[in-house]
C-alpha cells in the first residue's frame, strides 16, 4: 500500500486515551483518521483527521465504525464486541493499551466479557480494568506503527 492513503484509522473515540498518539503516528505515515464519537471532540485542524459525530443512540458509534471496517482499516477500540465485528470484516483492531485483538484471541475475550457481565448482574463486585499506564501508551504506539507497516507491505 503506497502512501496514497489506502489505509484508514477508525477511532472509537469517546473514551479513547490515546487520540494524540494516533494523530502523531497517522501524521508520520500520512494515514487518514476518522474520530467517531457521540459528542463533539476536539481534533487537530489537519486535513487527514476527520471528526464524525453520530447520534446518541445505543451503539451508534460502534455501528458507524463496524459498517466501515474493512481489510484496509485499523480500528482503535477497547470495546470487545466492536472488535469482534471489525475483525469479522477483515479489519485490524488494536486496543488503547496496545494489545491487538486477533481472530485467535477474540473468542476468549468475548467469553470473558460475558462471564464478567453475568457476575455483575448477579450482584458480585468485581474490579474494572487496570489503570492505564505509560507502558500501555508505549505499547500502543509500537503496535499501531507495526500495524500500519504490515498493512502497507500487504497492499
Amino acid at each position: 500500500m503506497a502512501q496514497d492513503e489506502a489505509a484508514v484509522i477508525l477511532v472509537d473515540a469517546d473514551a479513547c486515551p490515546v487520540k494524540d498518539e494516533i494523530y502523531r503516528v497517522a501524521n508520520r505515515y500520512r494515514v487518514p483518521v476518522k474520530v467517531v464519537s457521540n459528542s463533539r471532540l476536539r481534533v487537530p485542524p489537519v486535513d487527514r483527521v476527520e471528526r464524525i459525530v453520530v447520534d446518541d443512540g445505543f451503539d451508534a458509534a460502534d455501528d458507524w465504525i463496524a459498517a466501515r471496517a474493512a481489510p484496509n482499516a485499523i480500528v482503535v477500540t477497547a470495546d470487545i464486541l466492536l472488535a469482534d465485528r471489525c475483525l469479522k470484516a477483515g479489519a485490524s483492531v488494536v486496543a488503547p493499551n496496545g494489545k491487538p485483538f486477533t481472530s485467535a484471541s477474540i473468542g476468549t475475550a468475548v467469553a470473558t466479557r460475558a462471564i464478567m457481565a453475568d457476575l455483575r448482574a448477579g450482584g458480585d463486585t468485581i474490579g474494572g480494568p487496570p489503570p492505564f499506564t505509560k507502558a500501555d501508551r508505549s505499547r500502543f504506539l509500537q503496535t499501531l506503527d507495526e500495524t500500519i507497516v504490515r498493512l502497507r507491505r500487504m497492499g
